[in-house]
This record gives structure tokens, C-alpha cells and sequence, in this order.
């Protein structure tokens, strides 16, 4: 037994049965067992694959949809230039190079890691050398504006589940069984918090809310729209998410969320309406898929330009990076995308107003 997996157990014996989004904070953020705290996730060699780690395209052009909402916004200076999330520094780096021909871009913007790993952040000081990144745990940027990026943040935030039952919804809860880790339920209770649920969901159906995303995106909308800025908001979901979408990857399978504590990744999918509302007072973009959202962009084409340089295993793997992204059957369609700016506000390139 792992001495996480022994934490949470007296814990729960000593308080009860936690919430999924306790036994999440604990499994990826406990400050000497964590997930991510103690190690890099990413690559062949870790747990999952980003999109900027399977290709330099994604971020070259993410880099320069921000830079055109700058422009677009008079070039404000100075600005913040903020990433929720940054893995390795991979994306920031790519979204660093394809905008430095963008006059007065870089001299403008203070670049903010928002970062809670101290494994993460050194290798993002290694990708990011000479750019001086400032880290914090919190977005609380400086009241200027924003630019942000988020892609696959929001799903790593803990979630709670709620079961319909007909006296209301019923929590699902970590708890013991026979001294092992089991899921449980709550009684049922009315929340208000899911009144707005009950016109698309019958007994017996579960739902997922994420405070912690909410808060996030608040913070945000209500940033932009006081002092101006763009956010991108990538991750895997859908508009209004239900059922299940609780998992565990390891060595890019998955696992029981029940087992492998603090050494394998929990995520859930992200419910974009859920975010849209909380940021009000700024708008948002309709909802696009990924593969959508970067044919618009024009990877297709830059796709072709790097292809010319490339023969043999290097081309085959850079035709299967640009498939992986934007085909449908891979991250194309599974794999959303959604703006945040200040309401009046042109939507980002590759992007339309939503409703």
C-alpha cells in the first residue's frame, strides 16, 4: 500500500467518505505524494500526450491567433501573456517563436506561468531560457490585459458527481469497503446548485460539476472584461457534459481511479457552458472543435510548407501529427475549443460569436 493510498484510507476512517473532488485534490496535488507535485507526465516516457508535444504546429499557430487578437485590440502595452497549465513550456516556447516577428509583440508582454509543480516548472525554465517567465500558483494577473491560453488545464480540476434520485441527487463519494477503496452514495438532497439539471435528466442519470473551473474562468471573463484581453480554452468536452467521464491514465492507459494513487492521472471532460456562465460579464465564442478550429487557422497549409523539407520517417510522422490533431476519429473532434473577450469584441481568429 502506497503511503497516499494509506493517507486517504485514515482519512477516511476518521471523517468519512470523501468527495470525489477531495479525493482528487489529494491524489494530484498532496504536497509530498501528489500526482503533480512529484513528477513530468508528459511524453512517450509519461503518462499522456499533449498536442503541443505532438507537433510544433499547434502552438506556432495558437501563437499567432493571440498576436491578431493584439493587433486587433490596438496592441495594448504592456500586457500579460499567461498560460494555465504549461506543461513542459513546450507551447509557450512555439507560441514565443512563431510571434517574434510580430512588431512590438514581445517588448509588450509579461509573460505569467501559472504552475503549481515544482517538477513542471524547471523543465519550463529550461524550454523558456531568456524569456523570464514570472510563476505563480494563481492566475491573479496585474490589472492590464490579459492574453491566456489553457489547453488541457481544465480537465485536471477536481470534479464532484451527482446521481439523480427521485428526492433530489445523491453524491458519489470515495469510501471503504472490506478495508479497500470503494465508491459510494450519498442520501438524497435537493441542491440548488443543480435545479437547472432536472429538465434534461431522468432518475438514475449522473452529472458533474467543477467549482474549482468556475471559480477560473470567473476570474477570468471578469478580468477581461474590465481590462480587455482574449482567453483560449482548450480541452477535451462538449458544451453540456453528462455521464461518467471520471478517469485514470498510466503509461497512456487506463486505469481504475481507485488504484494506482498519486501515480497516474485523474481527469474528467470539461463542461464549457458551466464555464461560459461563470465568465460573464465577458462573451464567448461559439464552441468549435479542435480540428475545425485549426483548419480555420490554416495548418493544412503549414503542414504542406514543413512537409517540403522532410523525407522517409520524419515526413510519415509529420503527416501523422497533423491527422492526430485535426482528424475526427483522433483529437479533432473530441477535443473543443473556446474563446472568452470582452463583450463588442471581435472573437478570435478561427473563431465566431456565440449566442
Amino acid at each position: 500500500m502506497s503511503a497516499l493510498e494509506s493517507h486517504i484510507k485514515a482519512l477516511i476512517r476518521a471523517s468519512g467518505p470523501l468527495t470525489l473532488a477531495e479525493f482528487m485534490t489529494l491524489c494530484l496535488q498532496h504536497p509530498d505524494h501528489g500526482y503533480y507535485t512529484t513528477r513530468d507526465p508528459l511524453g512517450a516516457g509519461g503518462d499522456f500526450t499533449t498536442s503541443p508535444e505532438i507537433s510544433q504546429m499547434f502552438g506556432e499557430l495558437i501563437g499567432l491567433c493571440l498576436a491578431q487578437s493584439w493587433l486587433d485590440m490596438g496592441a495594448p502595452a504592456p500586457f500579460t501573456l499567461a498560460e494555465l497549465g504549461p506543461g513542459r513550456g513546450t507551447l509557450m516556447a512555439d507560441i514565443l517563436r512563431a510571434t517574434r516577428n510580430v512588431p512590438g509583440f514581445h517588448a509588450a508582454a509579461e509573460l505569467l506561468l501559472v504552475e503549481t509543480s515544482p517538477a513542471l516548472r524547471t523543465r519550463q525554465a529550461e524550454a523558456l531560457t531568456g524569456y523570464a517567465p514570472t510563476w505563480q500558483n494563481s492566475l491573479a494577473p496585474k490589472p492590464q490585459p490579459l492574453l491566456l491560453v489553457a489547453n488541457e488545464f481544465f480537465d485536471a480540476l477536481p470534479i464532484r458527481q451527482f446521481i439523480r434520485d427521485d428526492a433530489g441527487w445523491r453524491e458519489r463519494v470515495v469510501g471503504l469497503e472490506a478495508g479497500a477503496l470503494a465508491f459510494g452514495l450519498t442520501e438524497a438532497a435537493q441542491l440548488a446548485s443543480l435545479e437547472h439539471r432536472l429538465n434534461d435528466t431522468e432518475r438514475g442519470d449522473l452529472v458533474e460539476t467543477c467549482g474549482p473551473a468556475e471559480a477560473v474562468a470567473s476570474e477570468i471573463g471578469s478580468h477581461i472584461a474590465a481590462h480587455g484581453g482574449c482567453a483560449l480554452i482548450l480541452d477535451y468536452g462538449a458544451w453540456r457534459v453528462q455521464g461518467d467521464t471520471f478517469q485514470a491514465v498510466k503509461a497512456h492507459t487506463k486505469v481504475s481511479p481507485l488504484t494506482q494513487l498519486g501515480t497516474a492521472d485523474l481527469t474528467a471532460h470539461v463542461g464549457f457552458e458551466a464555464l461560459a456562465k461563470a465568465a460573464q460579464p465577458a462573451a464567448h465564442s461559439a464552441l468549435a472543435s479542435q480540428g475545425v478550429f485549426l483548419e480555420r487557422l490554416g495548418i493544412t497549409a503549414r503542414a504542406q510548407a514543413l512537409a517540403q523539407n522532410l523525407t522517409g520517417a520524419a515526413l510519415e510522422s509529420h503527416i501523422a501529427a497533423h491527422r492526430r490533431l485535426t482528424h475526427p476519429e483522433e483529437m479533432g473532434t473530441l477535443f473543443q475549443v473556446m474563446a472568452l473577450m470582452p463583450r463588442g469584441a471581435p472573437a478570435p481568429a478561427g473563431l465566431e460569436h456565440g449566442a
